[in-house]
């Protein structure tokens, strides 16, 4: 992507949030990661027992922060670089909240169900409140808000990529509870992205970027949003019937294959002229997400080009890196949608490869800085470049914990289950 933010974590409104708090002097207290008398985390963790521990993590973070209405936020990241004495970073992103909707409906018991509508209830609401209001969410809203019963925007930005991410989590809603509103919410969204980027005048067609804090239109294209744009229309066309999504399925897919290079890899998306080749830096996400989004068996070799270019190794941990800028660091959110995406391509070597990741996962879960033996951390160390003007860091984070669940489940979370 050209000049965006990466949609799990926009620096820029994180760094104007930590000057606000710093220099106004009116950041929140810090909280412990974990709570005074709870059990003691085992020193080794078994497969069903992290899991286990990963959607206690997850629990926590949805019930930390409700109203009287039974609707919740979790908080994005905690601990490491975003808890500090003097500041606790609590802005909920809801490309994490839809990946936590998600992860809820894959195992599916009725705290799950409940939890994922608590949630969902609440992109709803803040749909709903938008002081546009014409269907879009934003990128980040603050749960203090949500707790007063009330709307906080702390990341105005409507980006194609999060519209998508919370009309799938609406989508496994309805496919989950039968609740028309949560279908209602997802078209409404479909139509904004229909409304307000696609581009078909410019080739190859496909979707722009969304706007910017102050409506300024983004007009590039991304791979990864027309990845996700794929899943989420074909998922709208699944549930309503409509030929016209299936279409722009199609006109999403078509973009993503015209950024397959010669040697398998997928770029990242064009420039501002929204047709020329954005070729550096090559990032995960357009591998991983291309194969999972379209089902194409075409992207095994960006699948394979992963494996060969992007792994990192960081002491104890493996995974793949955020983009070729930085093979110094594990990110885990990436481990988790690259072991998925082997999981379900099923080449042979890729079970062993999926377990290898997964495993590094259980690991930094257990030992990980940070970390508290129930939450997964976005990095193996802090700094990881993502070669997109940002860096991650070693902190707890719902949207990797999440994708670690979806990956031991196998489940895709750009498809609806079979029923």
């Amino acid at each position: 992507m050209t000049g965006s933010p990466r949609r799990s974590a926009p620096w820029a409104i994180i760094a104007a949030l930590v000057a606000a708090a710093v220099f106004a002097g009116t950041a929140p207290a810090a909280s412990d990661v974990g709570s005074p008398g709870e059990e003691p985390v085992p020193e080794t963790v078994d497969a069903a027992q992290s899991v286990a521990l990963a959607y206690e993590f997850l629990d926590a973070r949805v019930d930390e922060f409700c109203d009287d209405a039974d609707r919740c936020l979790p908080r994005s990241y905690q601990g490491g670089f975003f808890t500090t004495p003097s500041w606790d970073f609590t802005p909920s992103f809801v490309y994490d909240d839809a990946l936590v909707v998600i992860a809820y409906t894959a195992r599916g018991l009725p705290d799950d169900l409940r939890r994922a509508q608590t949630i969902g209830d609440t992109l709803l609401f803040v749909q709903d409140e938008d002081p546009i209001g014409d269907g879009r969410v934003r990128t980040s809203y603050e749960p203090h808000g949500i707790r007063q019963g009330r709307v906080e925007i702390t990341g105005p930005g409507t980006f194609t990529g999060n519209q998508a991410w919370v009309g799938m989590a609406l989508t496994r809603l309805f496919h989950a509870t039968g609740e028309q509103k949560y279908l209602d919410g997802a078209l409404r969204i479909g139509e904004w992205v229909q409304a307000n980027t696609a581009d078909m005048a410019r080739a190859p067609f496909g979707y722009t970027g969304g706007q910017t804090d102050d409506g300024t239109s983004l007009v590039w294209k991304s791979t990864e949003h027309n990845s996700d744009l794929a899943g989420f229309f074909t998922q709208l066309a699944e549930l309503t019937g409509d030929p016209v999504w299936a279409e722009r399925a199609s006109v999403a897919a078509g973009f993503v294959a015209a950024m397959q290079s010669a040697d398998g890899h997928v770029d990242t998306g064009t420039l501002l002229d929204g047709s020329t080749v954005n070729t550096h830096p090559i990032p995960l996400d357009a591998q991983t997400w291309s194969a999972l989004a379209t089902g194409d068996a075409r992207y095994g070799a960006a699948l394979d080009w992963t494996l060969a270019h992007l792994i990192a190794t960081d002491g104890p941990y493996t995974g793949p890196s955020i983009s070729d800028v930085d093979v110094s660091k594990a990110w885990f959110e990436g481990g988790g949608h690259l072991a998925l995406a082997l999981e379900l391509r099923d080449a042979p070597g890729d079970a062993e490869h999926a377990e290898e990741l997964l495993s590094s996962i259980r690991q930094a879960q257990l030992d990980a800085p940070n970390g508290d033996g129930k939450g997964i951390v976005a990095t193996s160390n802090d700094g990881l470049d993502s070669g997109f003007g940002d860096l991650y860091y070693a902190s707890l984070h719902s949207g990797t914990t999440a994708w670690y669940l979806l990956a031991a489940a196998g489940d895709n979370p750009f498809r609806l289950p079979v029923d």
